[in-house]
């Protein structure tokens, strides 16, 4: 609450109190009662709401989101030319009176949904683009009155700057920027450009009228039945396209694995017969150098030949003859093999954990008797 209003009102009950003041001179003077204090009391209540009623008819309080175009009966011009600017101002009372403007922003929209905007009903704007196709545009346009340009708003469009500016600019400019670009170009491919020019637009034209444009909001875009149908069955067969490219693609990579997958198996075939023939010649190499060793200790003692021969002929010879010119002796075999015979070393075999067993003393030879004659 601000000093003039405070004024105004401690006014209003000044002119209430001389009314009732009023009121009771004249139930008294009907009584035959003196009124002479009270008729005094009246005029001096009276004289003081008077003053006051002066002075807060001057007293103007502009609040920081307004300013006030000043209307005088005094001015050359019939109004101030500057406009007052918030805080308490003065004015000549009854001669000159104040038109408030709000200069905060303000939000108009045009929309095709009931309720939404400023206008009920279907309020969208209707254009046709540079192939000829019908859109609907629905739009805010958030403005402001320029506070320098308060007066020249005031004379030439009044409180009418909504109806019979904004929403008629904005509808007009629009229309004149969809018919430069194509259906496809202003839902996708130059929609930021398209709203960068009714931007650029509206707002000069609204500054040559005392307006500011705070920002234009190119709500949503909408299509007649007939194109929005045309439209949806392409984004559908672009999905379909996209669909069969993914398959495909998927079918490549398949391949692509069973084809690894198949080399894969055939280096294993590759690595694993290198690896039999490396064996292979390892054993082959292995039983030639047997082979020349059993040739070698054959050819310096032939006499094996004869214990092989024996030992095939009956594996269970543990004992032999020794001839000697005067008597024959036994001698017990030892368990030996042909390979440690030869010097060869066996091909190690896994054998079971061996068990201690008691040497037996060994055999000493004895003469074989031979019977008498």
């Amino acid at each position: 609450m601000n000093i003039a209003t405070v004024i105004q009102a401690f006014v209003s009950i000044l002119w209430l109190v001389v009314v009732g003041l009023i009121v009771l001179a004249v139930l008294r003077a009907s009584r035959g009662y003196k009124v002479r204090s009270i008729s005094i009391t009246i005029l001096a209540v009276a004289i003081i709401a008077v003053v006051l009623t002066s002075i807060s008819a001057g007293l103007v309080f502009i609040q920081p989101e307004q300013r006030g175009v000043v209307i005088s009966a005094i001015a050359p011009d019939g109004y101030r030319t500057q406009a007052l600017q918030p805080g308490l101002n003065w004015i000549v009372p009854f001669m000159e009176n104040v038109v408030v403007y709000q200069i905060s922003q303000q939000t108009y929209t045009m929309s095709i949904m009931t309720g939404e905007g400023n206008i009920p009903g279907d309020d969208s704007i209707s254009a046709r683009t540079s192939d000829g196709q019908e859109v609907f545009i629905d739009s805010s346009v958030i403005f402001s009155v320029d506070p320098e340009e308060v007066i020249k708003v005031h004379i030439a469009w009044q409180d009418r700057y909504i109806d019979d500016l904004v929403r008629p600019l904005a509808r007009g400019v629009i229309r004149d920027a969809i018919s430069q670009f194509g259906v496809e170009e202003v839902y996708s491919s130059k929609r930021n450009e398209l709203k960068a020019e009714i931007t650029t637009k509206m707002g000069e034209n609204l500054q040559e009228n005392g307006l500011l444009l705070g920002d234009f909001v190119l709500r949503n875009i909408t299509f007649s039945p007939e194109y929005a149908a045309s439209v949806e069955q392409k984004q559908i067969a672009e999905q379909q396209a996209q669909q069969a490219k993914f398959v495909v693609e998927q079918r490549k990579q398949e391949a692509e694995q069973a084809r690894q997958l198949a080399q894969g198996q055939a280096d294993a075939v590759v690595i694993q017969a290198e690896g039999n023939a490396d064996a292979r010649i390892i054993e082959a190499e292995a039983e030639a150098n047997a082979l020349q060793k059993i040739s070698g200790a054959i050819s310096d003692n032939p006499e094996i030949l004869s214990y092989l021969y024996i030992s095939k002929i009956n594996p269970g010879v543990q004992v032999m003859l020794l001839p000697n010119e005067d008597i024959n002796y036994f001698y017990p075999l030892p368990n030996i093999g042909p390979t440690e015979m030869l010097d060869i070393p066996p091909t190690p075999t896994p054998q079971p954990t061996p068990t201690t067993t008691p040497s037996l003393p060994e055999p000493t030879p004895r003469p074989m008797e031979t019977p008498e004659s």
